[in-house]
């Protein structure tokens, strides 16, 4: 039986496999750390180099923006103490320098949420709402929704897109009526 180079018959990255293994140790060293300024403090994700020199952690508090700025000091108080558990745990060569960013996308999702938050909510039982009003996202005609204000192919024609056009010789069944029955 041959034996890949490198030893290891895994199904992805030397980093990878560093940063899920790295992300585990640090969330367990944190919860151990009894600092006030890391309550609550969640390790997202571990992001290591190539080298294995350098591993930036990604970290999310509940207190938003406003508490980064204690939320990072105290990391980086606690900075050595816990590459030291990396170091213990991990048994690599190297043991890589942390550095701990506020994960962007948990501050983006928040931000949506706040967001629609504030977007008003439309009362069905309201009396200026008419509940046999026609939906805005709906053709009315079998229910399918309109993606992008365009409808469907078939429906821009006065049938089917795949049958057959009616020629000068047969007459056509539907009246040529202006009342605006077009579905748009």
């Amino acid at each position: 039986m041959t034996r890949r180079r490198g030893g290891g018959s895994h199904r992805y990255p030397r980093t990878a496999r560093l940063s899920r293994l790295f992300h585990e140790i640090v969330a367990e060293e944190l919860e151990r750390i009894d600092d006030e300024r890391l309550e609550l403090v969640t390790v997202i994700d571990v992001d290591v180099d190539q080298e294995v020199r350098f591993a930036t952690v990604l970290v999310a508090s509940p207190s938003g923006p406003e508490g980064d700025a204690q939320m990072l000091a105290a990391l980086a108080d606690h900075r050595v103490r816990l590459q030291a558990a990396i170091g213990r745990q991990a048994r690599t060569k190297r043991t890589p320098e942390l550095t701990f960013v506020p994960d962007p996308v948990t501050r983006s999702a928040a931000q949506i949420d706040d967001l629609l938050r504030q977007l008003p909510v439309a009362d069905p039982d309201a009396p200026d709402a008419d509940p046999d009003a026609p939906s805005p996202y709906r053709d009315g005609t079998d229910g399918a929704i309109l993606l992008g204000g365009a409808p469907a192919a078939d429906r821009l024609t006065d049938g089917p897109a795949d049958a057959p056009e009616p020629t000068a010789d047969e007459p056509d069944d539907e009246p040529d009526d202006e009342s605006g029955s077009e579905v748009w």
